[in-house]
Order: structure tokens, then C-alpha cells, then sequence
């Protein structure tokens, strides 16, 4: 509702049907006058703010406080008094993965001080890796320079030192070094059919080989480019999930001819939004815990973690209305069924990630 004086003219400036009221009957506009002021251009955007505001707050209220009475009302058709909830979900995942995204900034940094420090035993090992390999191939001029460097106890070696000194840092799958993607190649052309590496192992292969070529002596810089494209994609792989989540409601409760699969959707939507908000609650206790270091901290924060099967079992046990055991025998196959689905989806966009490189 605008709030701008009702027109005079009972004509829609919209189709051109006769008004009867403050709205049109046939295209729903609203038959205002036209001509805004300033200050009404902000009493609107004001409204608008609190209204989506009023609406959040007296939703999320009833998400906490009634589990699965939100998702069951807004199924009966009560609607008017909820915030609809695609718009909840969109304003609810923005905020969680900026959240997210910043918390999550994992710098894997090049630093011979750090973990990639070659100890005394890694050291021994590579050596005789080496020798092997110098064995094999003599005229490798490298190979005894490396050697050497691993032998040399008052220097400190990391691994990516390693990696940017070897020629040949690559293996295929059935052990093999190559120094390029055509090496490897050719030498998988002259091999019978039957021992030559498979499609996904050449894949594996030449992925590492490109990383390699990008990335020489920089393995950290290369992962963390990795980590964060994924952060970047998890909205979508969580969007993603949704539509299989209410599949396996779906499944679950085929029996029960009264939800439809929009139903099912409806639920699940909720319910990633009640998970955005614990999450979220735990990010804020957990910054809390870092900053403040109070140790109580840590039980509420458990109780936070504890507090999601809990919601969803209540979810679940009041938006289908079955008995507990029921209940709690679909609540254990959904969350088996669940885990699976977003396993998948997680090693489907890590690859993506890593395919990009």
C-alpha cells in the first residue's frame, strides 16, 4: 500500500477497468495518485523496511519457538502474517555466507618455518627415492643437486623447494615420472591397450602436471586458490541441495497423500533457514570465545550444535504428525540420505574448483 491519496477517477491507469475500491479487481493495481512526494517516496521506502522487518522477526520467532509450524501454516494457506520464504531464504543465506566467507579467508601461505619443513626421516627417504631414481637415470643432472641438498643437515628444506628443483616432479597412477603432458602421453600410446591408465587416471594425471606447471614451488598459493573458489560456490551447492532434500521427504513420506512435493520444498526451505541462524548464533559465540576467551562460551556453543538435530526432529515430528518412532526412524534415514547427497554435491564442485585451476 503506498499511502498516496486515493484518485478521484475511478479508472485503472493500468488497464482501464472501472474501479470499484482502492484496488483494481482485474489487474490488482492500486488506483493512487501518481504524483509522489519526496517525503513520501521515504515514508514508502520506511515502510517497506519495517514491513519485511516486522515480518522477519515474527517469522523467525515462530521458527524457534514452534519447529515446523511455520512451514505446516504457510502450507494451510496462512500466509499473510510470515515473511514468504524464498524471500527469507535469499536475505538469510546472504548474511550467512558473507558471514562465512570471512571467517573462512584460509591463507595457505609458502613457509619453510611452517608444516611443509622437511623432518630428519622425510629427508632419508627422499634420498633414497633419489638414488633410485638417479640409478635409473645417470645422465639426470639434477637429481644429484637435490640429493645433495636433502644430505645438507644445516639448511632447512621444504617441500616445495623440492618440487621446484625436480624436472620430473609428476607420477602417474601406475608410478611412472613425467616432465610434461606429452611425455606421458606418448609413452601411454606405446603401451598396449590393456596396461595403459584409464581416462580418469590420464585425467588425474594431467591436472596434476598443469597445477605443477602454474604453480612450481607455490603448492600453497594453488590450494588456497582452490579452497576459495569452493567457498565461493557452496551458495549454489546448498541451493542445489534443496530440491533433492525435499525429494528424500518426498520419499519418505510417500504414504502421505496430502503433501505434495511443494510441500516437502516449503519444509526444507525453512529448515535451511533455522540452519543458516544456528550457524550464524555459532560463528558469534564462536568470535565471541576467540575474543573474549570465557570458557562457558564453549558449552553454549555445543548446545547450539546439539540444538539442530534436536529442531529438526521437532520439525519433522510437527509438520507431518506421525508418532515418535516414525518419527525418529525417517529423522535417522534423512539425515543418512541427506549426508549422501551433499557428499556428492561437495566432491562434484571441490572438482569443479580444482578443474578450473
Amino acid at each position: 500500500m503506498s499511502h498516496q491519496p486515493e484518485r478521484k477517477e475511478k479508472n485503472c491507469l493500468n488497464c482501464g477497468t472501472i474501479v470499484i475500491g482502492r484496488y483494481c479487481h482485474v489487474c490488482g493495481q492500486e488506483n493512487a495518485e501518481t504524483k509522489e512526494s519526496f517525503w513520501s517516496l521515504t515514508k514508502h521506502f520506511v515502510f517497506d523496511i519495517l514491513h519485511f522487518d516486522g515480518k522477519f522477526w515474527h517469522t523467525l520467532k515462530y521458527l524457534f519457538v514452534r519447529p515446523g509450524q511455520v512451514a505446516k501454516e504457510y502450507c494451510l494457506g496462512k500466509r499473510a502474517s510470515f515473511l514468504h520464504p524464498i524471500r527469507m531464504y535469499l536475505f538469510t543465506s546472504a548474511v550467512f555466507f558473507l558471514v562465512f566467507a570471512s571467517v573462512n579467508k584460509i591463507n595457505f601461505v609458502d613457509d619453510k618455518s611452517k608444516a611443509d619443513t622437511l623432518d630428519k626421516e622425510d629427508r632419508q627417504e627422499l634420498v633414497g627415492d633419489y638414488q633410485k631414481r638417479l640409478s635409473e637415470t645417470p645422465g639426470d643432472t639434477s637429481i644429484p643437486k637435490i640429493i645433495a641438498l636433502l644430505k645438507d643437515t644445516t639448511k632447512e628444506v621444504s617441500a616445495q623447494e623440492i618440487i621446484a628443483m625436480d624436472p620430473k616432479p609428476f607420477y602417474s597412477v601406475s608410478g611412472n615420472r613425467y616432465a610434461s603432458w606429452q611425455e606421458y602421453d606418448s609413452a601411454q600410446k606405446v603401451l598396449p591397450p590393456s596396461e595403459r591408465d584409464g581416462w580418469l587416471r590420464q585425467q588425474v594425471v594431467k591436472k596434476a602436471m598443469n597445477f605443477n606447471e602454474k604453480y612450481k614451488g607455490r603448492t600453497n598459493e594453488g590450494t588456497n586458490i582452490v579452497w576459495q573458489s569452493f567457498v565461493h560456490r557452496l551458495p549454489y551447492m546448498l541451493f542445489l541441495s534443496l530440491p533433492f532434500f525435499a525429494l528424500i521427504l518426498k520419499l519418505l513420506y510417500t504414504r502421505r497423500k496430502n503433501f505434495y512435493y511443494s510441500d516437502h520444498a516449503i519444509f526444507t526451505i525453512y529448515h535451511y533457514i533455522l540452519s543458516f541462524l544456528l550457524l550464524l548464533a555459532i560463528f558469534g559465540v564462536s568470535a565471541l570465545l576467540d575474543k573474549l576467551g570465557w570458557g562457558f562460551l564453549v558449552y553454549l556453543i555445543i548446545i547450539l550444535l546439539l540444538a539442530w538435530p534436536v529442531y529438526l526432529w521437532l520439525q519433522l515430528k510437527n509438520f507431518y504428525r506421525q508418532g515418535w518412532f516414525k518419527t525418529s526412524v525417517k529423522f535417522l534415514l534423512l539425515n543418512i540420505l541427506g549426508f549422501i547427497v551433499v557428499l556428492i554435491l561437495f566432491l562434484v564442485f571441490l572438482l569443479l574448483s580444482i578443474i578450473e585451476l
